[in-house]
Protein backbone atom coordinates (compact mmCIF):
# COMPACT_ATOMS: atom_id res chain seq x y z
CA UNK A 1 0.00 0.00 0.00
CA UNK A 2 1.55 3.43 -1.12
CA UNK A 3 -0.47 5.88 0.98
CA UNK A 4 0.66 7.24 4.33
CA UNK A 5 -1.79 5.87 7.20
CA UNK A 6 -2.31 7.97 10.02
CA UNK A 7 -3.56 6.84 13.54
CA UNK A 8 -6.57 7.56 15.73
CA UNK A 9 -6.69 6.64 19.19
CA UNK A 10 -9.99 6.34 20.61
CA UNK A 11 -10.23 7.66 23.98
CA UNK A 12 -13.89 9.13 23.64
CA UNK A 13 -16.13 6.45 25.61
CA UNK A 14 -18.01 6.62 28.76
CA UNK A 15 -16.07 4.26 30.39
CA UNK A 16 -18.77 3.01 32.20
CA UNK A 17 -17.80 -0.39 33.37
CA UNK A 18 -14.64 0.86 34.48
CA UNK A 19 -16.64 3.20 37.03
CA UNK A 20 -16.47 6.38 34.60
CA UNK A 21 -13.40 8.91 34.21
CA UNK A 22 -10.28 8.29 31.32
CA UNK A 23 -9.65 4.50 31.84
CA UNK A 24 -6.67 4.49 29.30
CA UNK A 25 -5.11 7.22 32.14
CA UNK A 26 -5.26 4.38 34.65
CA UNK A 27 -1.41 2.41 35.51
CA UNK A 28 -0.94 -0.87 35.06
CA UNK A 29 2.77 -1.84 35.92
CA UNK A 30 3.55 1.68 36.74
CA UNK A 31 2.72 3.63 33.62
CA UNK A 32 -0.47 4.57 32.18
CA UNK A 33 -2.41 2.23 29.60
CA UNK A 34 -2.31 4.99 26.77
CA UNK A 35 1.38 5.62 27.67
CA UNK A 36 1.80 1.81 26.47
CA UNK A 37 -0.60 2.05 23.85
CA UNK A 38 1.05 5.13 22.21
CA UNK A 39 4.49 3.58 22.73
CA UNK A 40 3.53 0.33 20.99
CA UNK A 41 1.59 2.06 17.94
CA UNK A 42 2.99 5.31 17.16
CA UNK A 43 5.96 3.98 15.05
CA UNK A 44 3.83 1.91 13.00
CA UNK A 45 1.73 5.25 11.35
CA UNK A 46 2.81 8.40 9.84
CA UNK A 47 0.58 10.56 12.35
CA UNK A 48 -0.98 9.75 15.74
CA UNK A 49 -4.24 12.22 16.82
CA UNK A 50 -6.43 10.95 19.99
CA UNK A 51 -9.73 11.40 20.07
CA UNK A 52 -11.05 12.18 23.63
CA UNK A 53 -13.98 14.57 24.33
CA UNK A 54 -14.30 17.21 27.55
CA UNK A 55 -10.67 19.09 28.30
CA UNK A 56 -8.01 18.25 25.95
CA UNK A 57 -5.61 19.45 28.45
CA UNK A 58 -5.26 16.35 30.87
CA UNK A 59 -3.54 14.16 27.75
CA UNK A 60 -0.96 17.21 26.98
CA UNK A 61 1.78 14.99 28.46
CA UNK A 62 1.69 12.53 25.37
CA UNK A 63 2.41 14.79 22.84
CA UNK A 64 -0.38 14.09 20.50
CA UNK A 65 -3.35 15.73 18.86
CA UNK A 66 -6.73 16.09 20.55
CA UNK A 67 -9.80 15.61 18.47
CA UNK A 68 -13.25 15.57 19.87
CA UNK A 69 -16.07 13.53 18.72
CA UNK A 70 -17.77 15.43 15.45
CA UNK A 71 -20.98 13.98 15.83
CA UNK A 72 -22.78 14.44 18.90
CA UNK A 73 -23.81 12.78 21.85
CA UNK A 74 -21.34 9.95 22.85
CA UNK A 75 -21.88 8.00 19.44
CA UNK A 76 -19.69 5.23 20.26
CA UNK A 77 -16.41 4.40 18.86
CA UNK A 78 -17.69 4.81 15.09
CA UNK A 79 -17.51 8.15 16.18
CA UNK A 80 -14.07 8.58 16.79
CA UNK A 81 -13.25 6.64 13.49
CA UNK A 82 -15.33 9.36 11.67
CA UNK A 83 -12.90 12.33 13.77
CA UNK A 84 -10.14 10.41 12.71
CA UNK A 85 -10.97 10.11 8.98
CA UNK A 86 -12.24 14.21 8.42
CA UNK A 87 -8.91 14.96 10.84
CA UNK A 88 -6.75 13.19 8.25
CA UNK A 89 -9.06 14.79 5.55
CA UNK A 90 -7.82 18.65 7.00
CA UNK A 91 -4.50 18.08 8.32
CA UNK A 92 -2.57 14.49 6.70
CA UNK A 93 -3.86 14.84 2.73
CA UNK A 94 -1.12 12.31 2.47
CA UNK A 95 -2.73 9.60 4.89
CA UNK A 96 -5.26 7.84 2.28
CA UNK A 97 -5.78 5.37 5.26
CA UNK A 98 -6.75 5.73 8.56
CA UNK A 99 -5.58 3.01 11.69
CA UNK A 100 -8.08 2.90 14.64
CA UNK A 101 -6.78 1.78 18.08
CA UNK A 102 -8.91 1.33 21.46
CA UNK A 103 -7.21 2.94 24.25
CA UNK A 104 -7.73 -0.19 26.42
CA UNK A 105 -5.72 -2.78 24.78
CA UNK A 106 -2.10 -2.50 26.24
CA UNK A 107 -0.58 -5.11 24.31
CA UNK A 108 -1.27 -4.24 20.48
CA UNK A 109 1.36 -6.44 18.17
CA UNK A 110 4.11 -3.97 16.86
CA UNK A 111 3.08 -5.40 13.57
CA UNK A 112 -0.58 -4.54 13.39
CA UNK A 113 -1.02 -1.84 10.52
CA UNK A 114 1.65 -3.59 8.67
CA UNK A 115 -0.86 -6.94 8.26
CA UNK A 116 -3.92 -4.85 8.19
CA UNK A 117 -2.40 -2.76 5.32
CA UNK A 118 -0.73 -6.01 4.17
CA UNK A 119 -4.15 -7.48 3.74
CA UNK A 120 -6.51 -4.70 2.15
CA UNK A 121 -3.38 -4.40 -0.77
CA UNK A 122 -3.51 -8.26 -1.00
CA UNK A 123 -6.99 -8.88 -1.42
CA UNK A 124 -8.49 -5.52 -2.77
CA UNK A 125 -10.97 -4.77 0.20
CA UNK A 126 -12.49 -1.52 1.34
CA UNK A 127 -11.62 -2.21 4.96
CA UNK A 128 -9.93 -4.63 7.49
CA UNK A 129 -10.24 -5.01 11.05
CA UNK A 130 -8.03 -7.72 13.36
CA UNK A 131 -9.08 -11.10 14.98
CA UNK A 132 -8.21 -13.63 17.26
CA UNK A 133 -9.39 -16.13 19.26
CA UNK A 134 -12.16 -16.54 16.51
CA UNK A 135 -13.85 -13.15 17.32
CA UNK A 136 -13.27 -9.85 15.35
CA UNK A 137 -11.98 -6.75 16.81
CA UNK A 138 -13.96 -4.33 14.28
CA UNK A 139 -12.60 -1.47 15.91
CA UNK A 140 -9.22 -1.95 15.09
CA UNK A 141 -9.42 -1.58 12.24
CA UNK A 142 -7.97 0.03 8.54
CA UNK A 143 -10.08 2.50 7.21
CA UNK A 144 -9.90 4.69 3.86
CA UNK A 145 -10.11 8.19 4.50
CA UNK A 146 -12.02 8.36 1.08
CA UNK A 147 -15.02 6.93 3.29
CA UNK A 148 -15.28 9.80 5.31
CA UNK A 149 -18.32 10.84 4.14
CA UNK A 150 -20.00 7.86 3.36
CA UNK A 151 -19.55 7.55 7.30
CA UNK A 152 -20.96 10.74 8.00
CA UNK A 153 -24.26 10.58 5.84
CA UNK A 154 -24.84 7.24 7.29
CA UNK A 155 -24.55 8.22 11.27
CA UNK A 156 -26.40 11.38 10.58
CA UNK A 157 -29.16 10.27 7.96
CA UNK A 158 -29.29 6.93 9.35
CA UNK A 159 -28.45 7.13 12.56
CA UNK A 160 -25.59 4.39 12.56
CA UNK A 161 -23.86 3.89 15.84
CA UNK A 162 -22.75 -0.11 14.99
CA UNK A 163 -19.60 -0.40 13.60
CA UNK A 164 -20.20 -3.89 12.06
CA UNK A 165 -23.74 -1.99 10.74
CA UNK A 166 -21.87 0.14 8.39
CA UNK A 167 -18.65 -2.28 7.52
CA UNK A 168 -20.89 -4.53 6.29
CA UNK A 169 -21.54 -3.06 3.69
CA UNK A 170 -17.84 -3.08 2.49
CA UNK A 171 -15.46 -5.68 1.58
CA UNK A 172 -13.85 -6.34 4.61
CA UNK A 173 -11.25 -8.08 5.43
CA UNK A 174 -10.40 -9.83 8.68
CA UNK A 175 -6.71 -10.25 10.08
CA UNK A 176 -6.40 -13.23 12.86
CA UNK A 177 -3.33 -12.57 15.30
CA UNK A 178 -2.25 -15.64 17.37
CA UNK A 179 -3.37 -15.42 20.84
CA UNK A 180 -0.70 -17.67 22.48
CA UNK A 181 0.96 -16.59 24.52
CA UNK A 182 -1.71 -14.06 25.33
CA UNK A 183 -4.17 -12.35 23.26
CA UNK A 184 -2.85 -9.25 22.05
CA UNK A 185 -6.44 -7.88 22.07
CA UNK A 186 -6.57 -8.14 26.01
CA UNK A 187 -8.93 -5.17 26.70
CA UNK A 188 -8.92 -3.79 30.39
CA UNK A 189 -12.71 -2.39 30.45
CA UNK A 190 -13.19 -3.11 34.13
CA UNK A 191 -11.55 -3.01 37.62
CA UNK A 192 -10.70 -6.41 37.15
CA UNK A 193 -8.95 -6.38 34.09
CA UNK A 194 -6.79 -4.17 35.44
CA UNK A 195 -5.36 -6.68 37.66
CA UNK A 196 -5.24 -9.17 34.70
CA UNK A 197 -3.17 -7.09 33.00
CA UNK A 198 -0.64 -6.91 35.44
CA UNK A 199 0.10 -10.55 35.65
CA UNK A 200 0.48 -10.52 32.11
CA UNK A 201 3.00 -7.92 32.42
CA UNK A 202 4.38 -9.81 35.11
CA UNK A 203 4.51 -12.98 32.75
CA UNK A 204 6.69 -10.60 30.17
CA UNK A 205 3.49 -9.56 28.02
CA UNK A 206 3.97 -6.11 25.80
CA UNK A 207 7.83 -6.56 25.83
CA UNK A 208 7.62 -8.21 22.21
Amino acid sequence: MADAIAGILLAGGLSRRMGGGDKCLRAIGGRTILERIVERVRPQVTRLVLNANGDPARFAAFGVPVVGDTVEGFAGPLAGVLSGLEWAQRNAPECGWVASFPTDSPFLPLDLVARLAEAVGRTGADLACAASGGRSHPVIGLWPVRLAGDLRRAMIDEDIRKVDAWTARYRLEQVPFPIEPFDPFFNTNRPQDLEAAEALIRDGAGRQ
